[in-house]
C-alpha cells in the first residue's frame, strides 16, 4: 500500500511539473508576443512620424513659394501706395503751407463759448 501512495504521489508530482512547464512555456510565449507587439509597434510608429514629416516638408516647401509671392506682390503694392502718397504731397505742399499761414497769421478773437461774463 505504501508503494502504490508512492506511486500515486509520483505521478501526482510528475503532472505537476509537467502542468508548470506548460504554464511557464504559455507565460514565456506570452512575454514573447508582447515584445513583439511592442517591436511592431514601435515600427509602425516611425513609418507614421515619417510619413506625416514628410508631408509636413511637402507642405512647407509648397506654401513657402506661395508667402515669397505674396510678399513681393505686397512690396510692390506697399511701394506703389507710398510713391502716391508722396505725389499728392508734393503737389498740395503750397495750398497746405498758404492755409497754415493764413490761420497763424488771421486769428479771429472771440470768447469761448463756455465762457461766463465776470461780474463787476
Amino acid at each position: 500500500m505504501a508503494t502504490s501512495n508512492t506511486q500515486g504521489i509520483n505521478t501526482l508530482l510528475e503532472a505537476e511539473r509537467e502542468a508548470a512547464k506548460i504554464v511557464q512555456k504559455a507565460k514565456q510565449h506570452r512575454i514573447q508576443r508582447l515584445k513583439d507587439a511592442r517591436t511592431e509597434a514601435a515600427k509602425e510608429i516611425e513609418q507614421l512620424k515619417a510619413e506625416k514629416n514628410a508631408e509636413y516638408q511637402q507642405s512647407v516647401a509648397q506654401h513657402s513659394g506661395e508667402s515669397d509671392q505674396s510678399l513681393v506682390q505686397v512690396d510692390e503694392e506697399t511701394k506703389t501706395k507710398i510713391a502716391e502718397i508722396k505725389a499728392a504731397a508734393n503737389e498740395n505742399r503750397e495750398q497746405a503751407i498758404a492755409k497754415l499761414l493764413e490761420a497763424i497769421t488771421n486769428v479771429e478773437v472771440a470768447p469761448h463759448v463756455n465762457a461766463r461774463p465776470l461780474k463787476a
